[in-house]
């Protein structure tokens, strides 16, 4: 493990207009919104930055 956080920086991807985020390692993480808003895509780009 390389740090305590996944960073994600600049994501641009379907509704996600240049988001960053630090999200926790080792918790559970729940992500709620419209359909739509880009909670897909902010969970693939989270699994790509692992």
């Amino acid at each position: 493990m390389t740090g305590k956080f996944i960073s994600i920086r600049g994501a641009r991807e379907h509704n996600l207009k240049n988001v960053d985020l630090d999200l926790p390692r080792d918790s559970l993480i729940v992500m709620t919104g419209l359909s739509g808003s880009g909670k897909s895509s902010l969970a693939f780009d989270t699994i790509y930055a692992e």
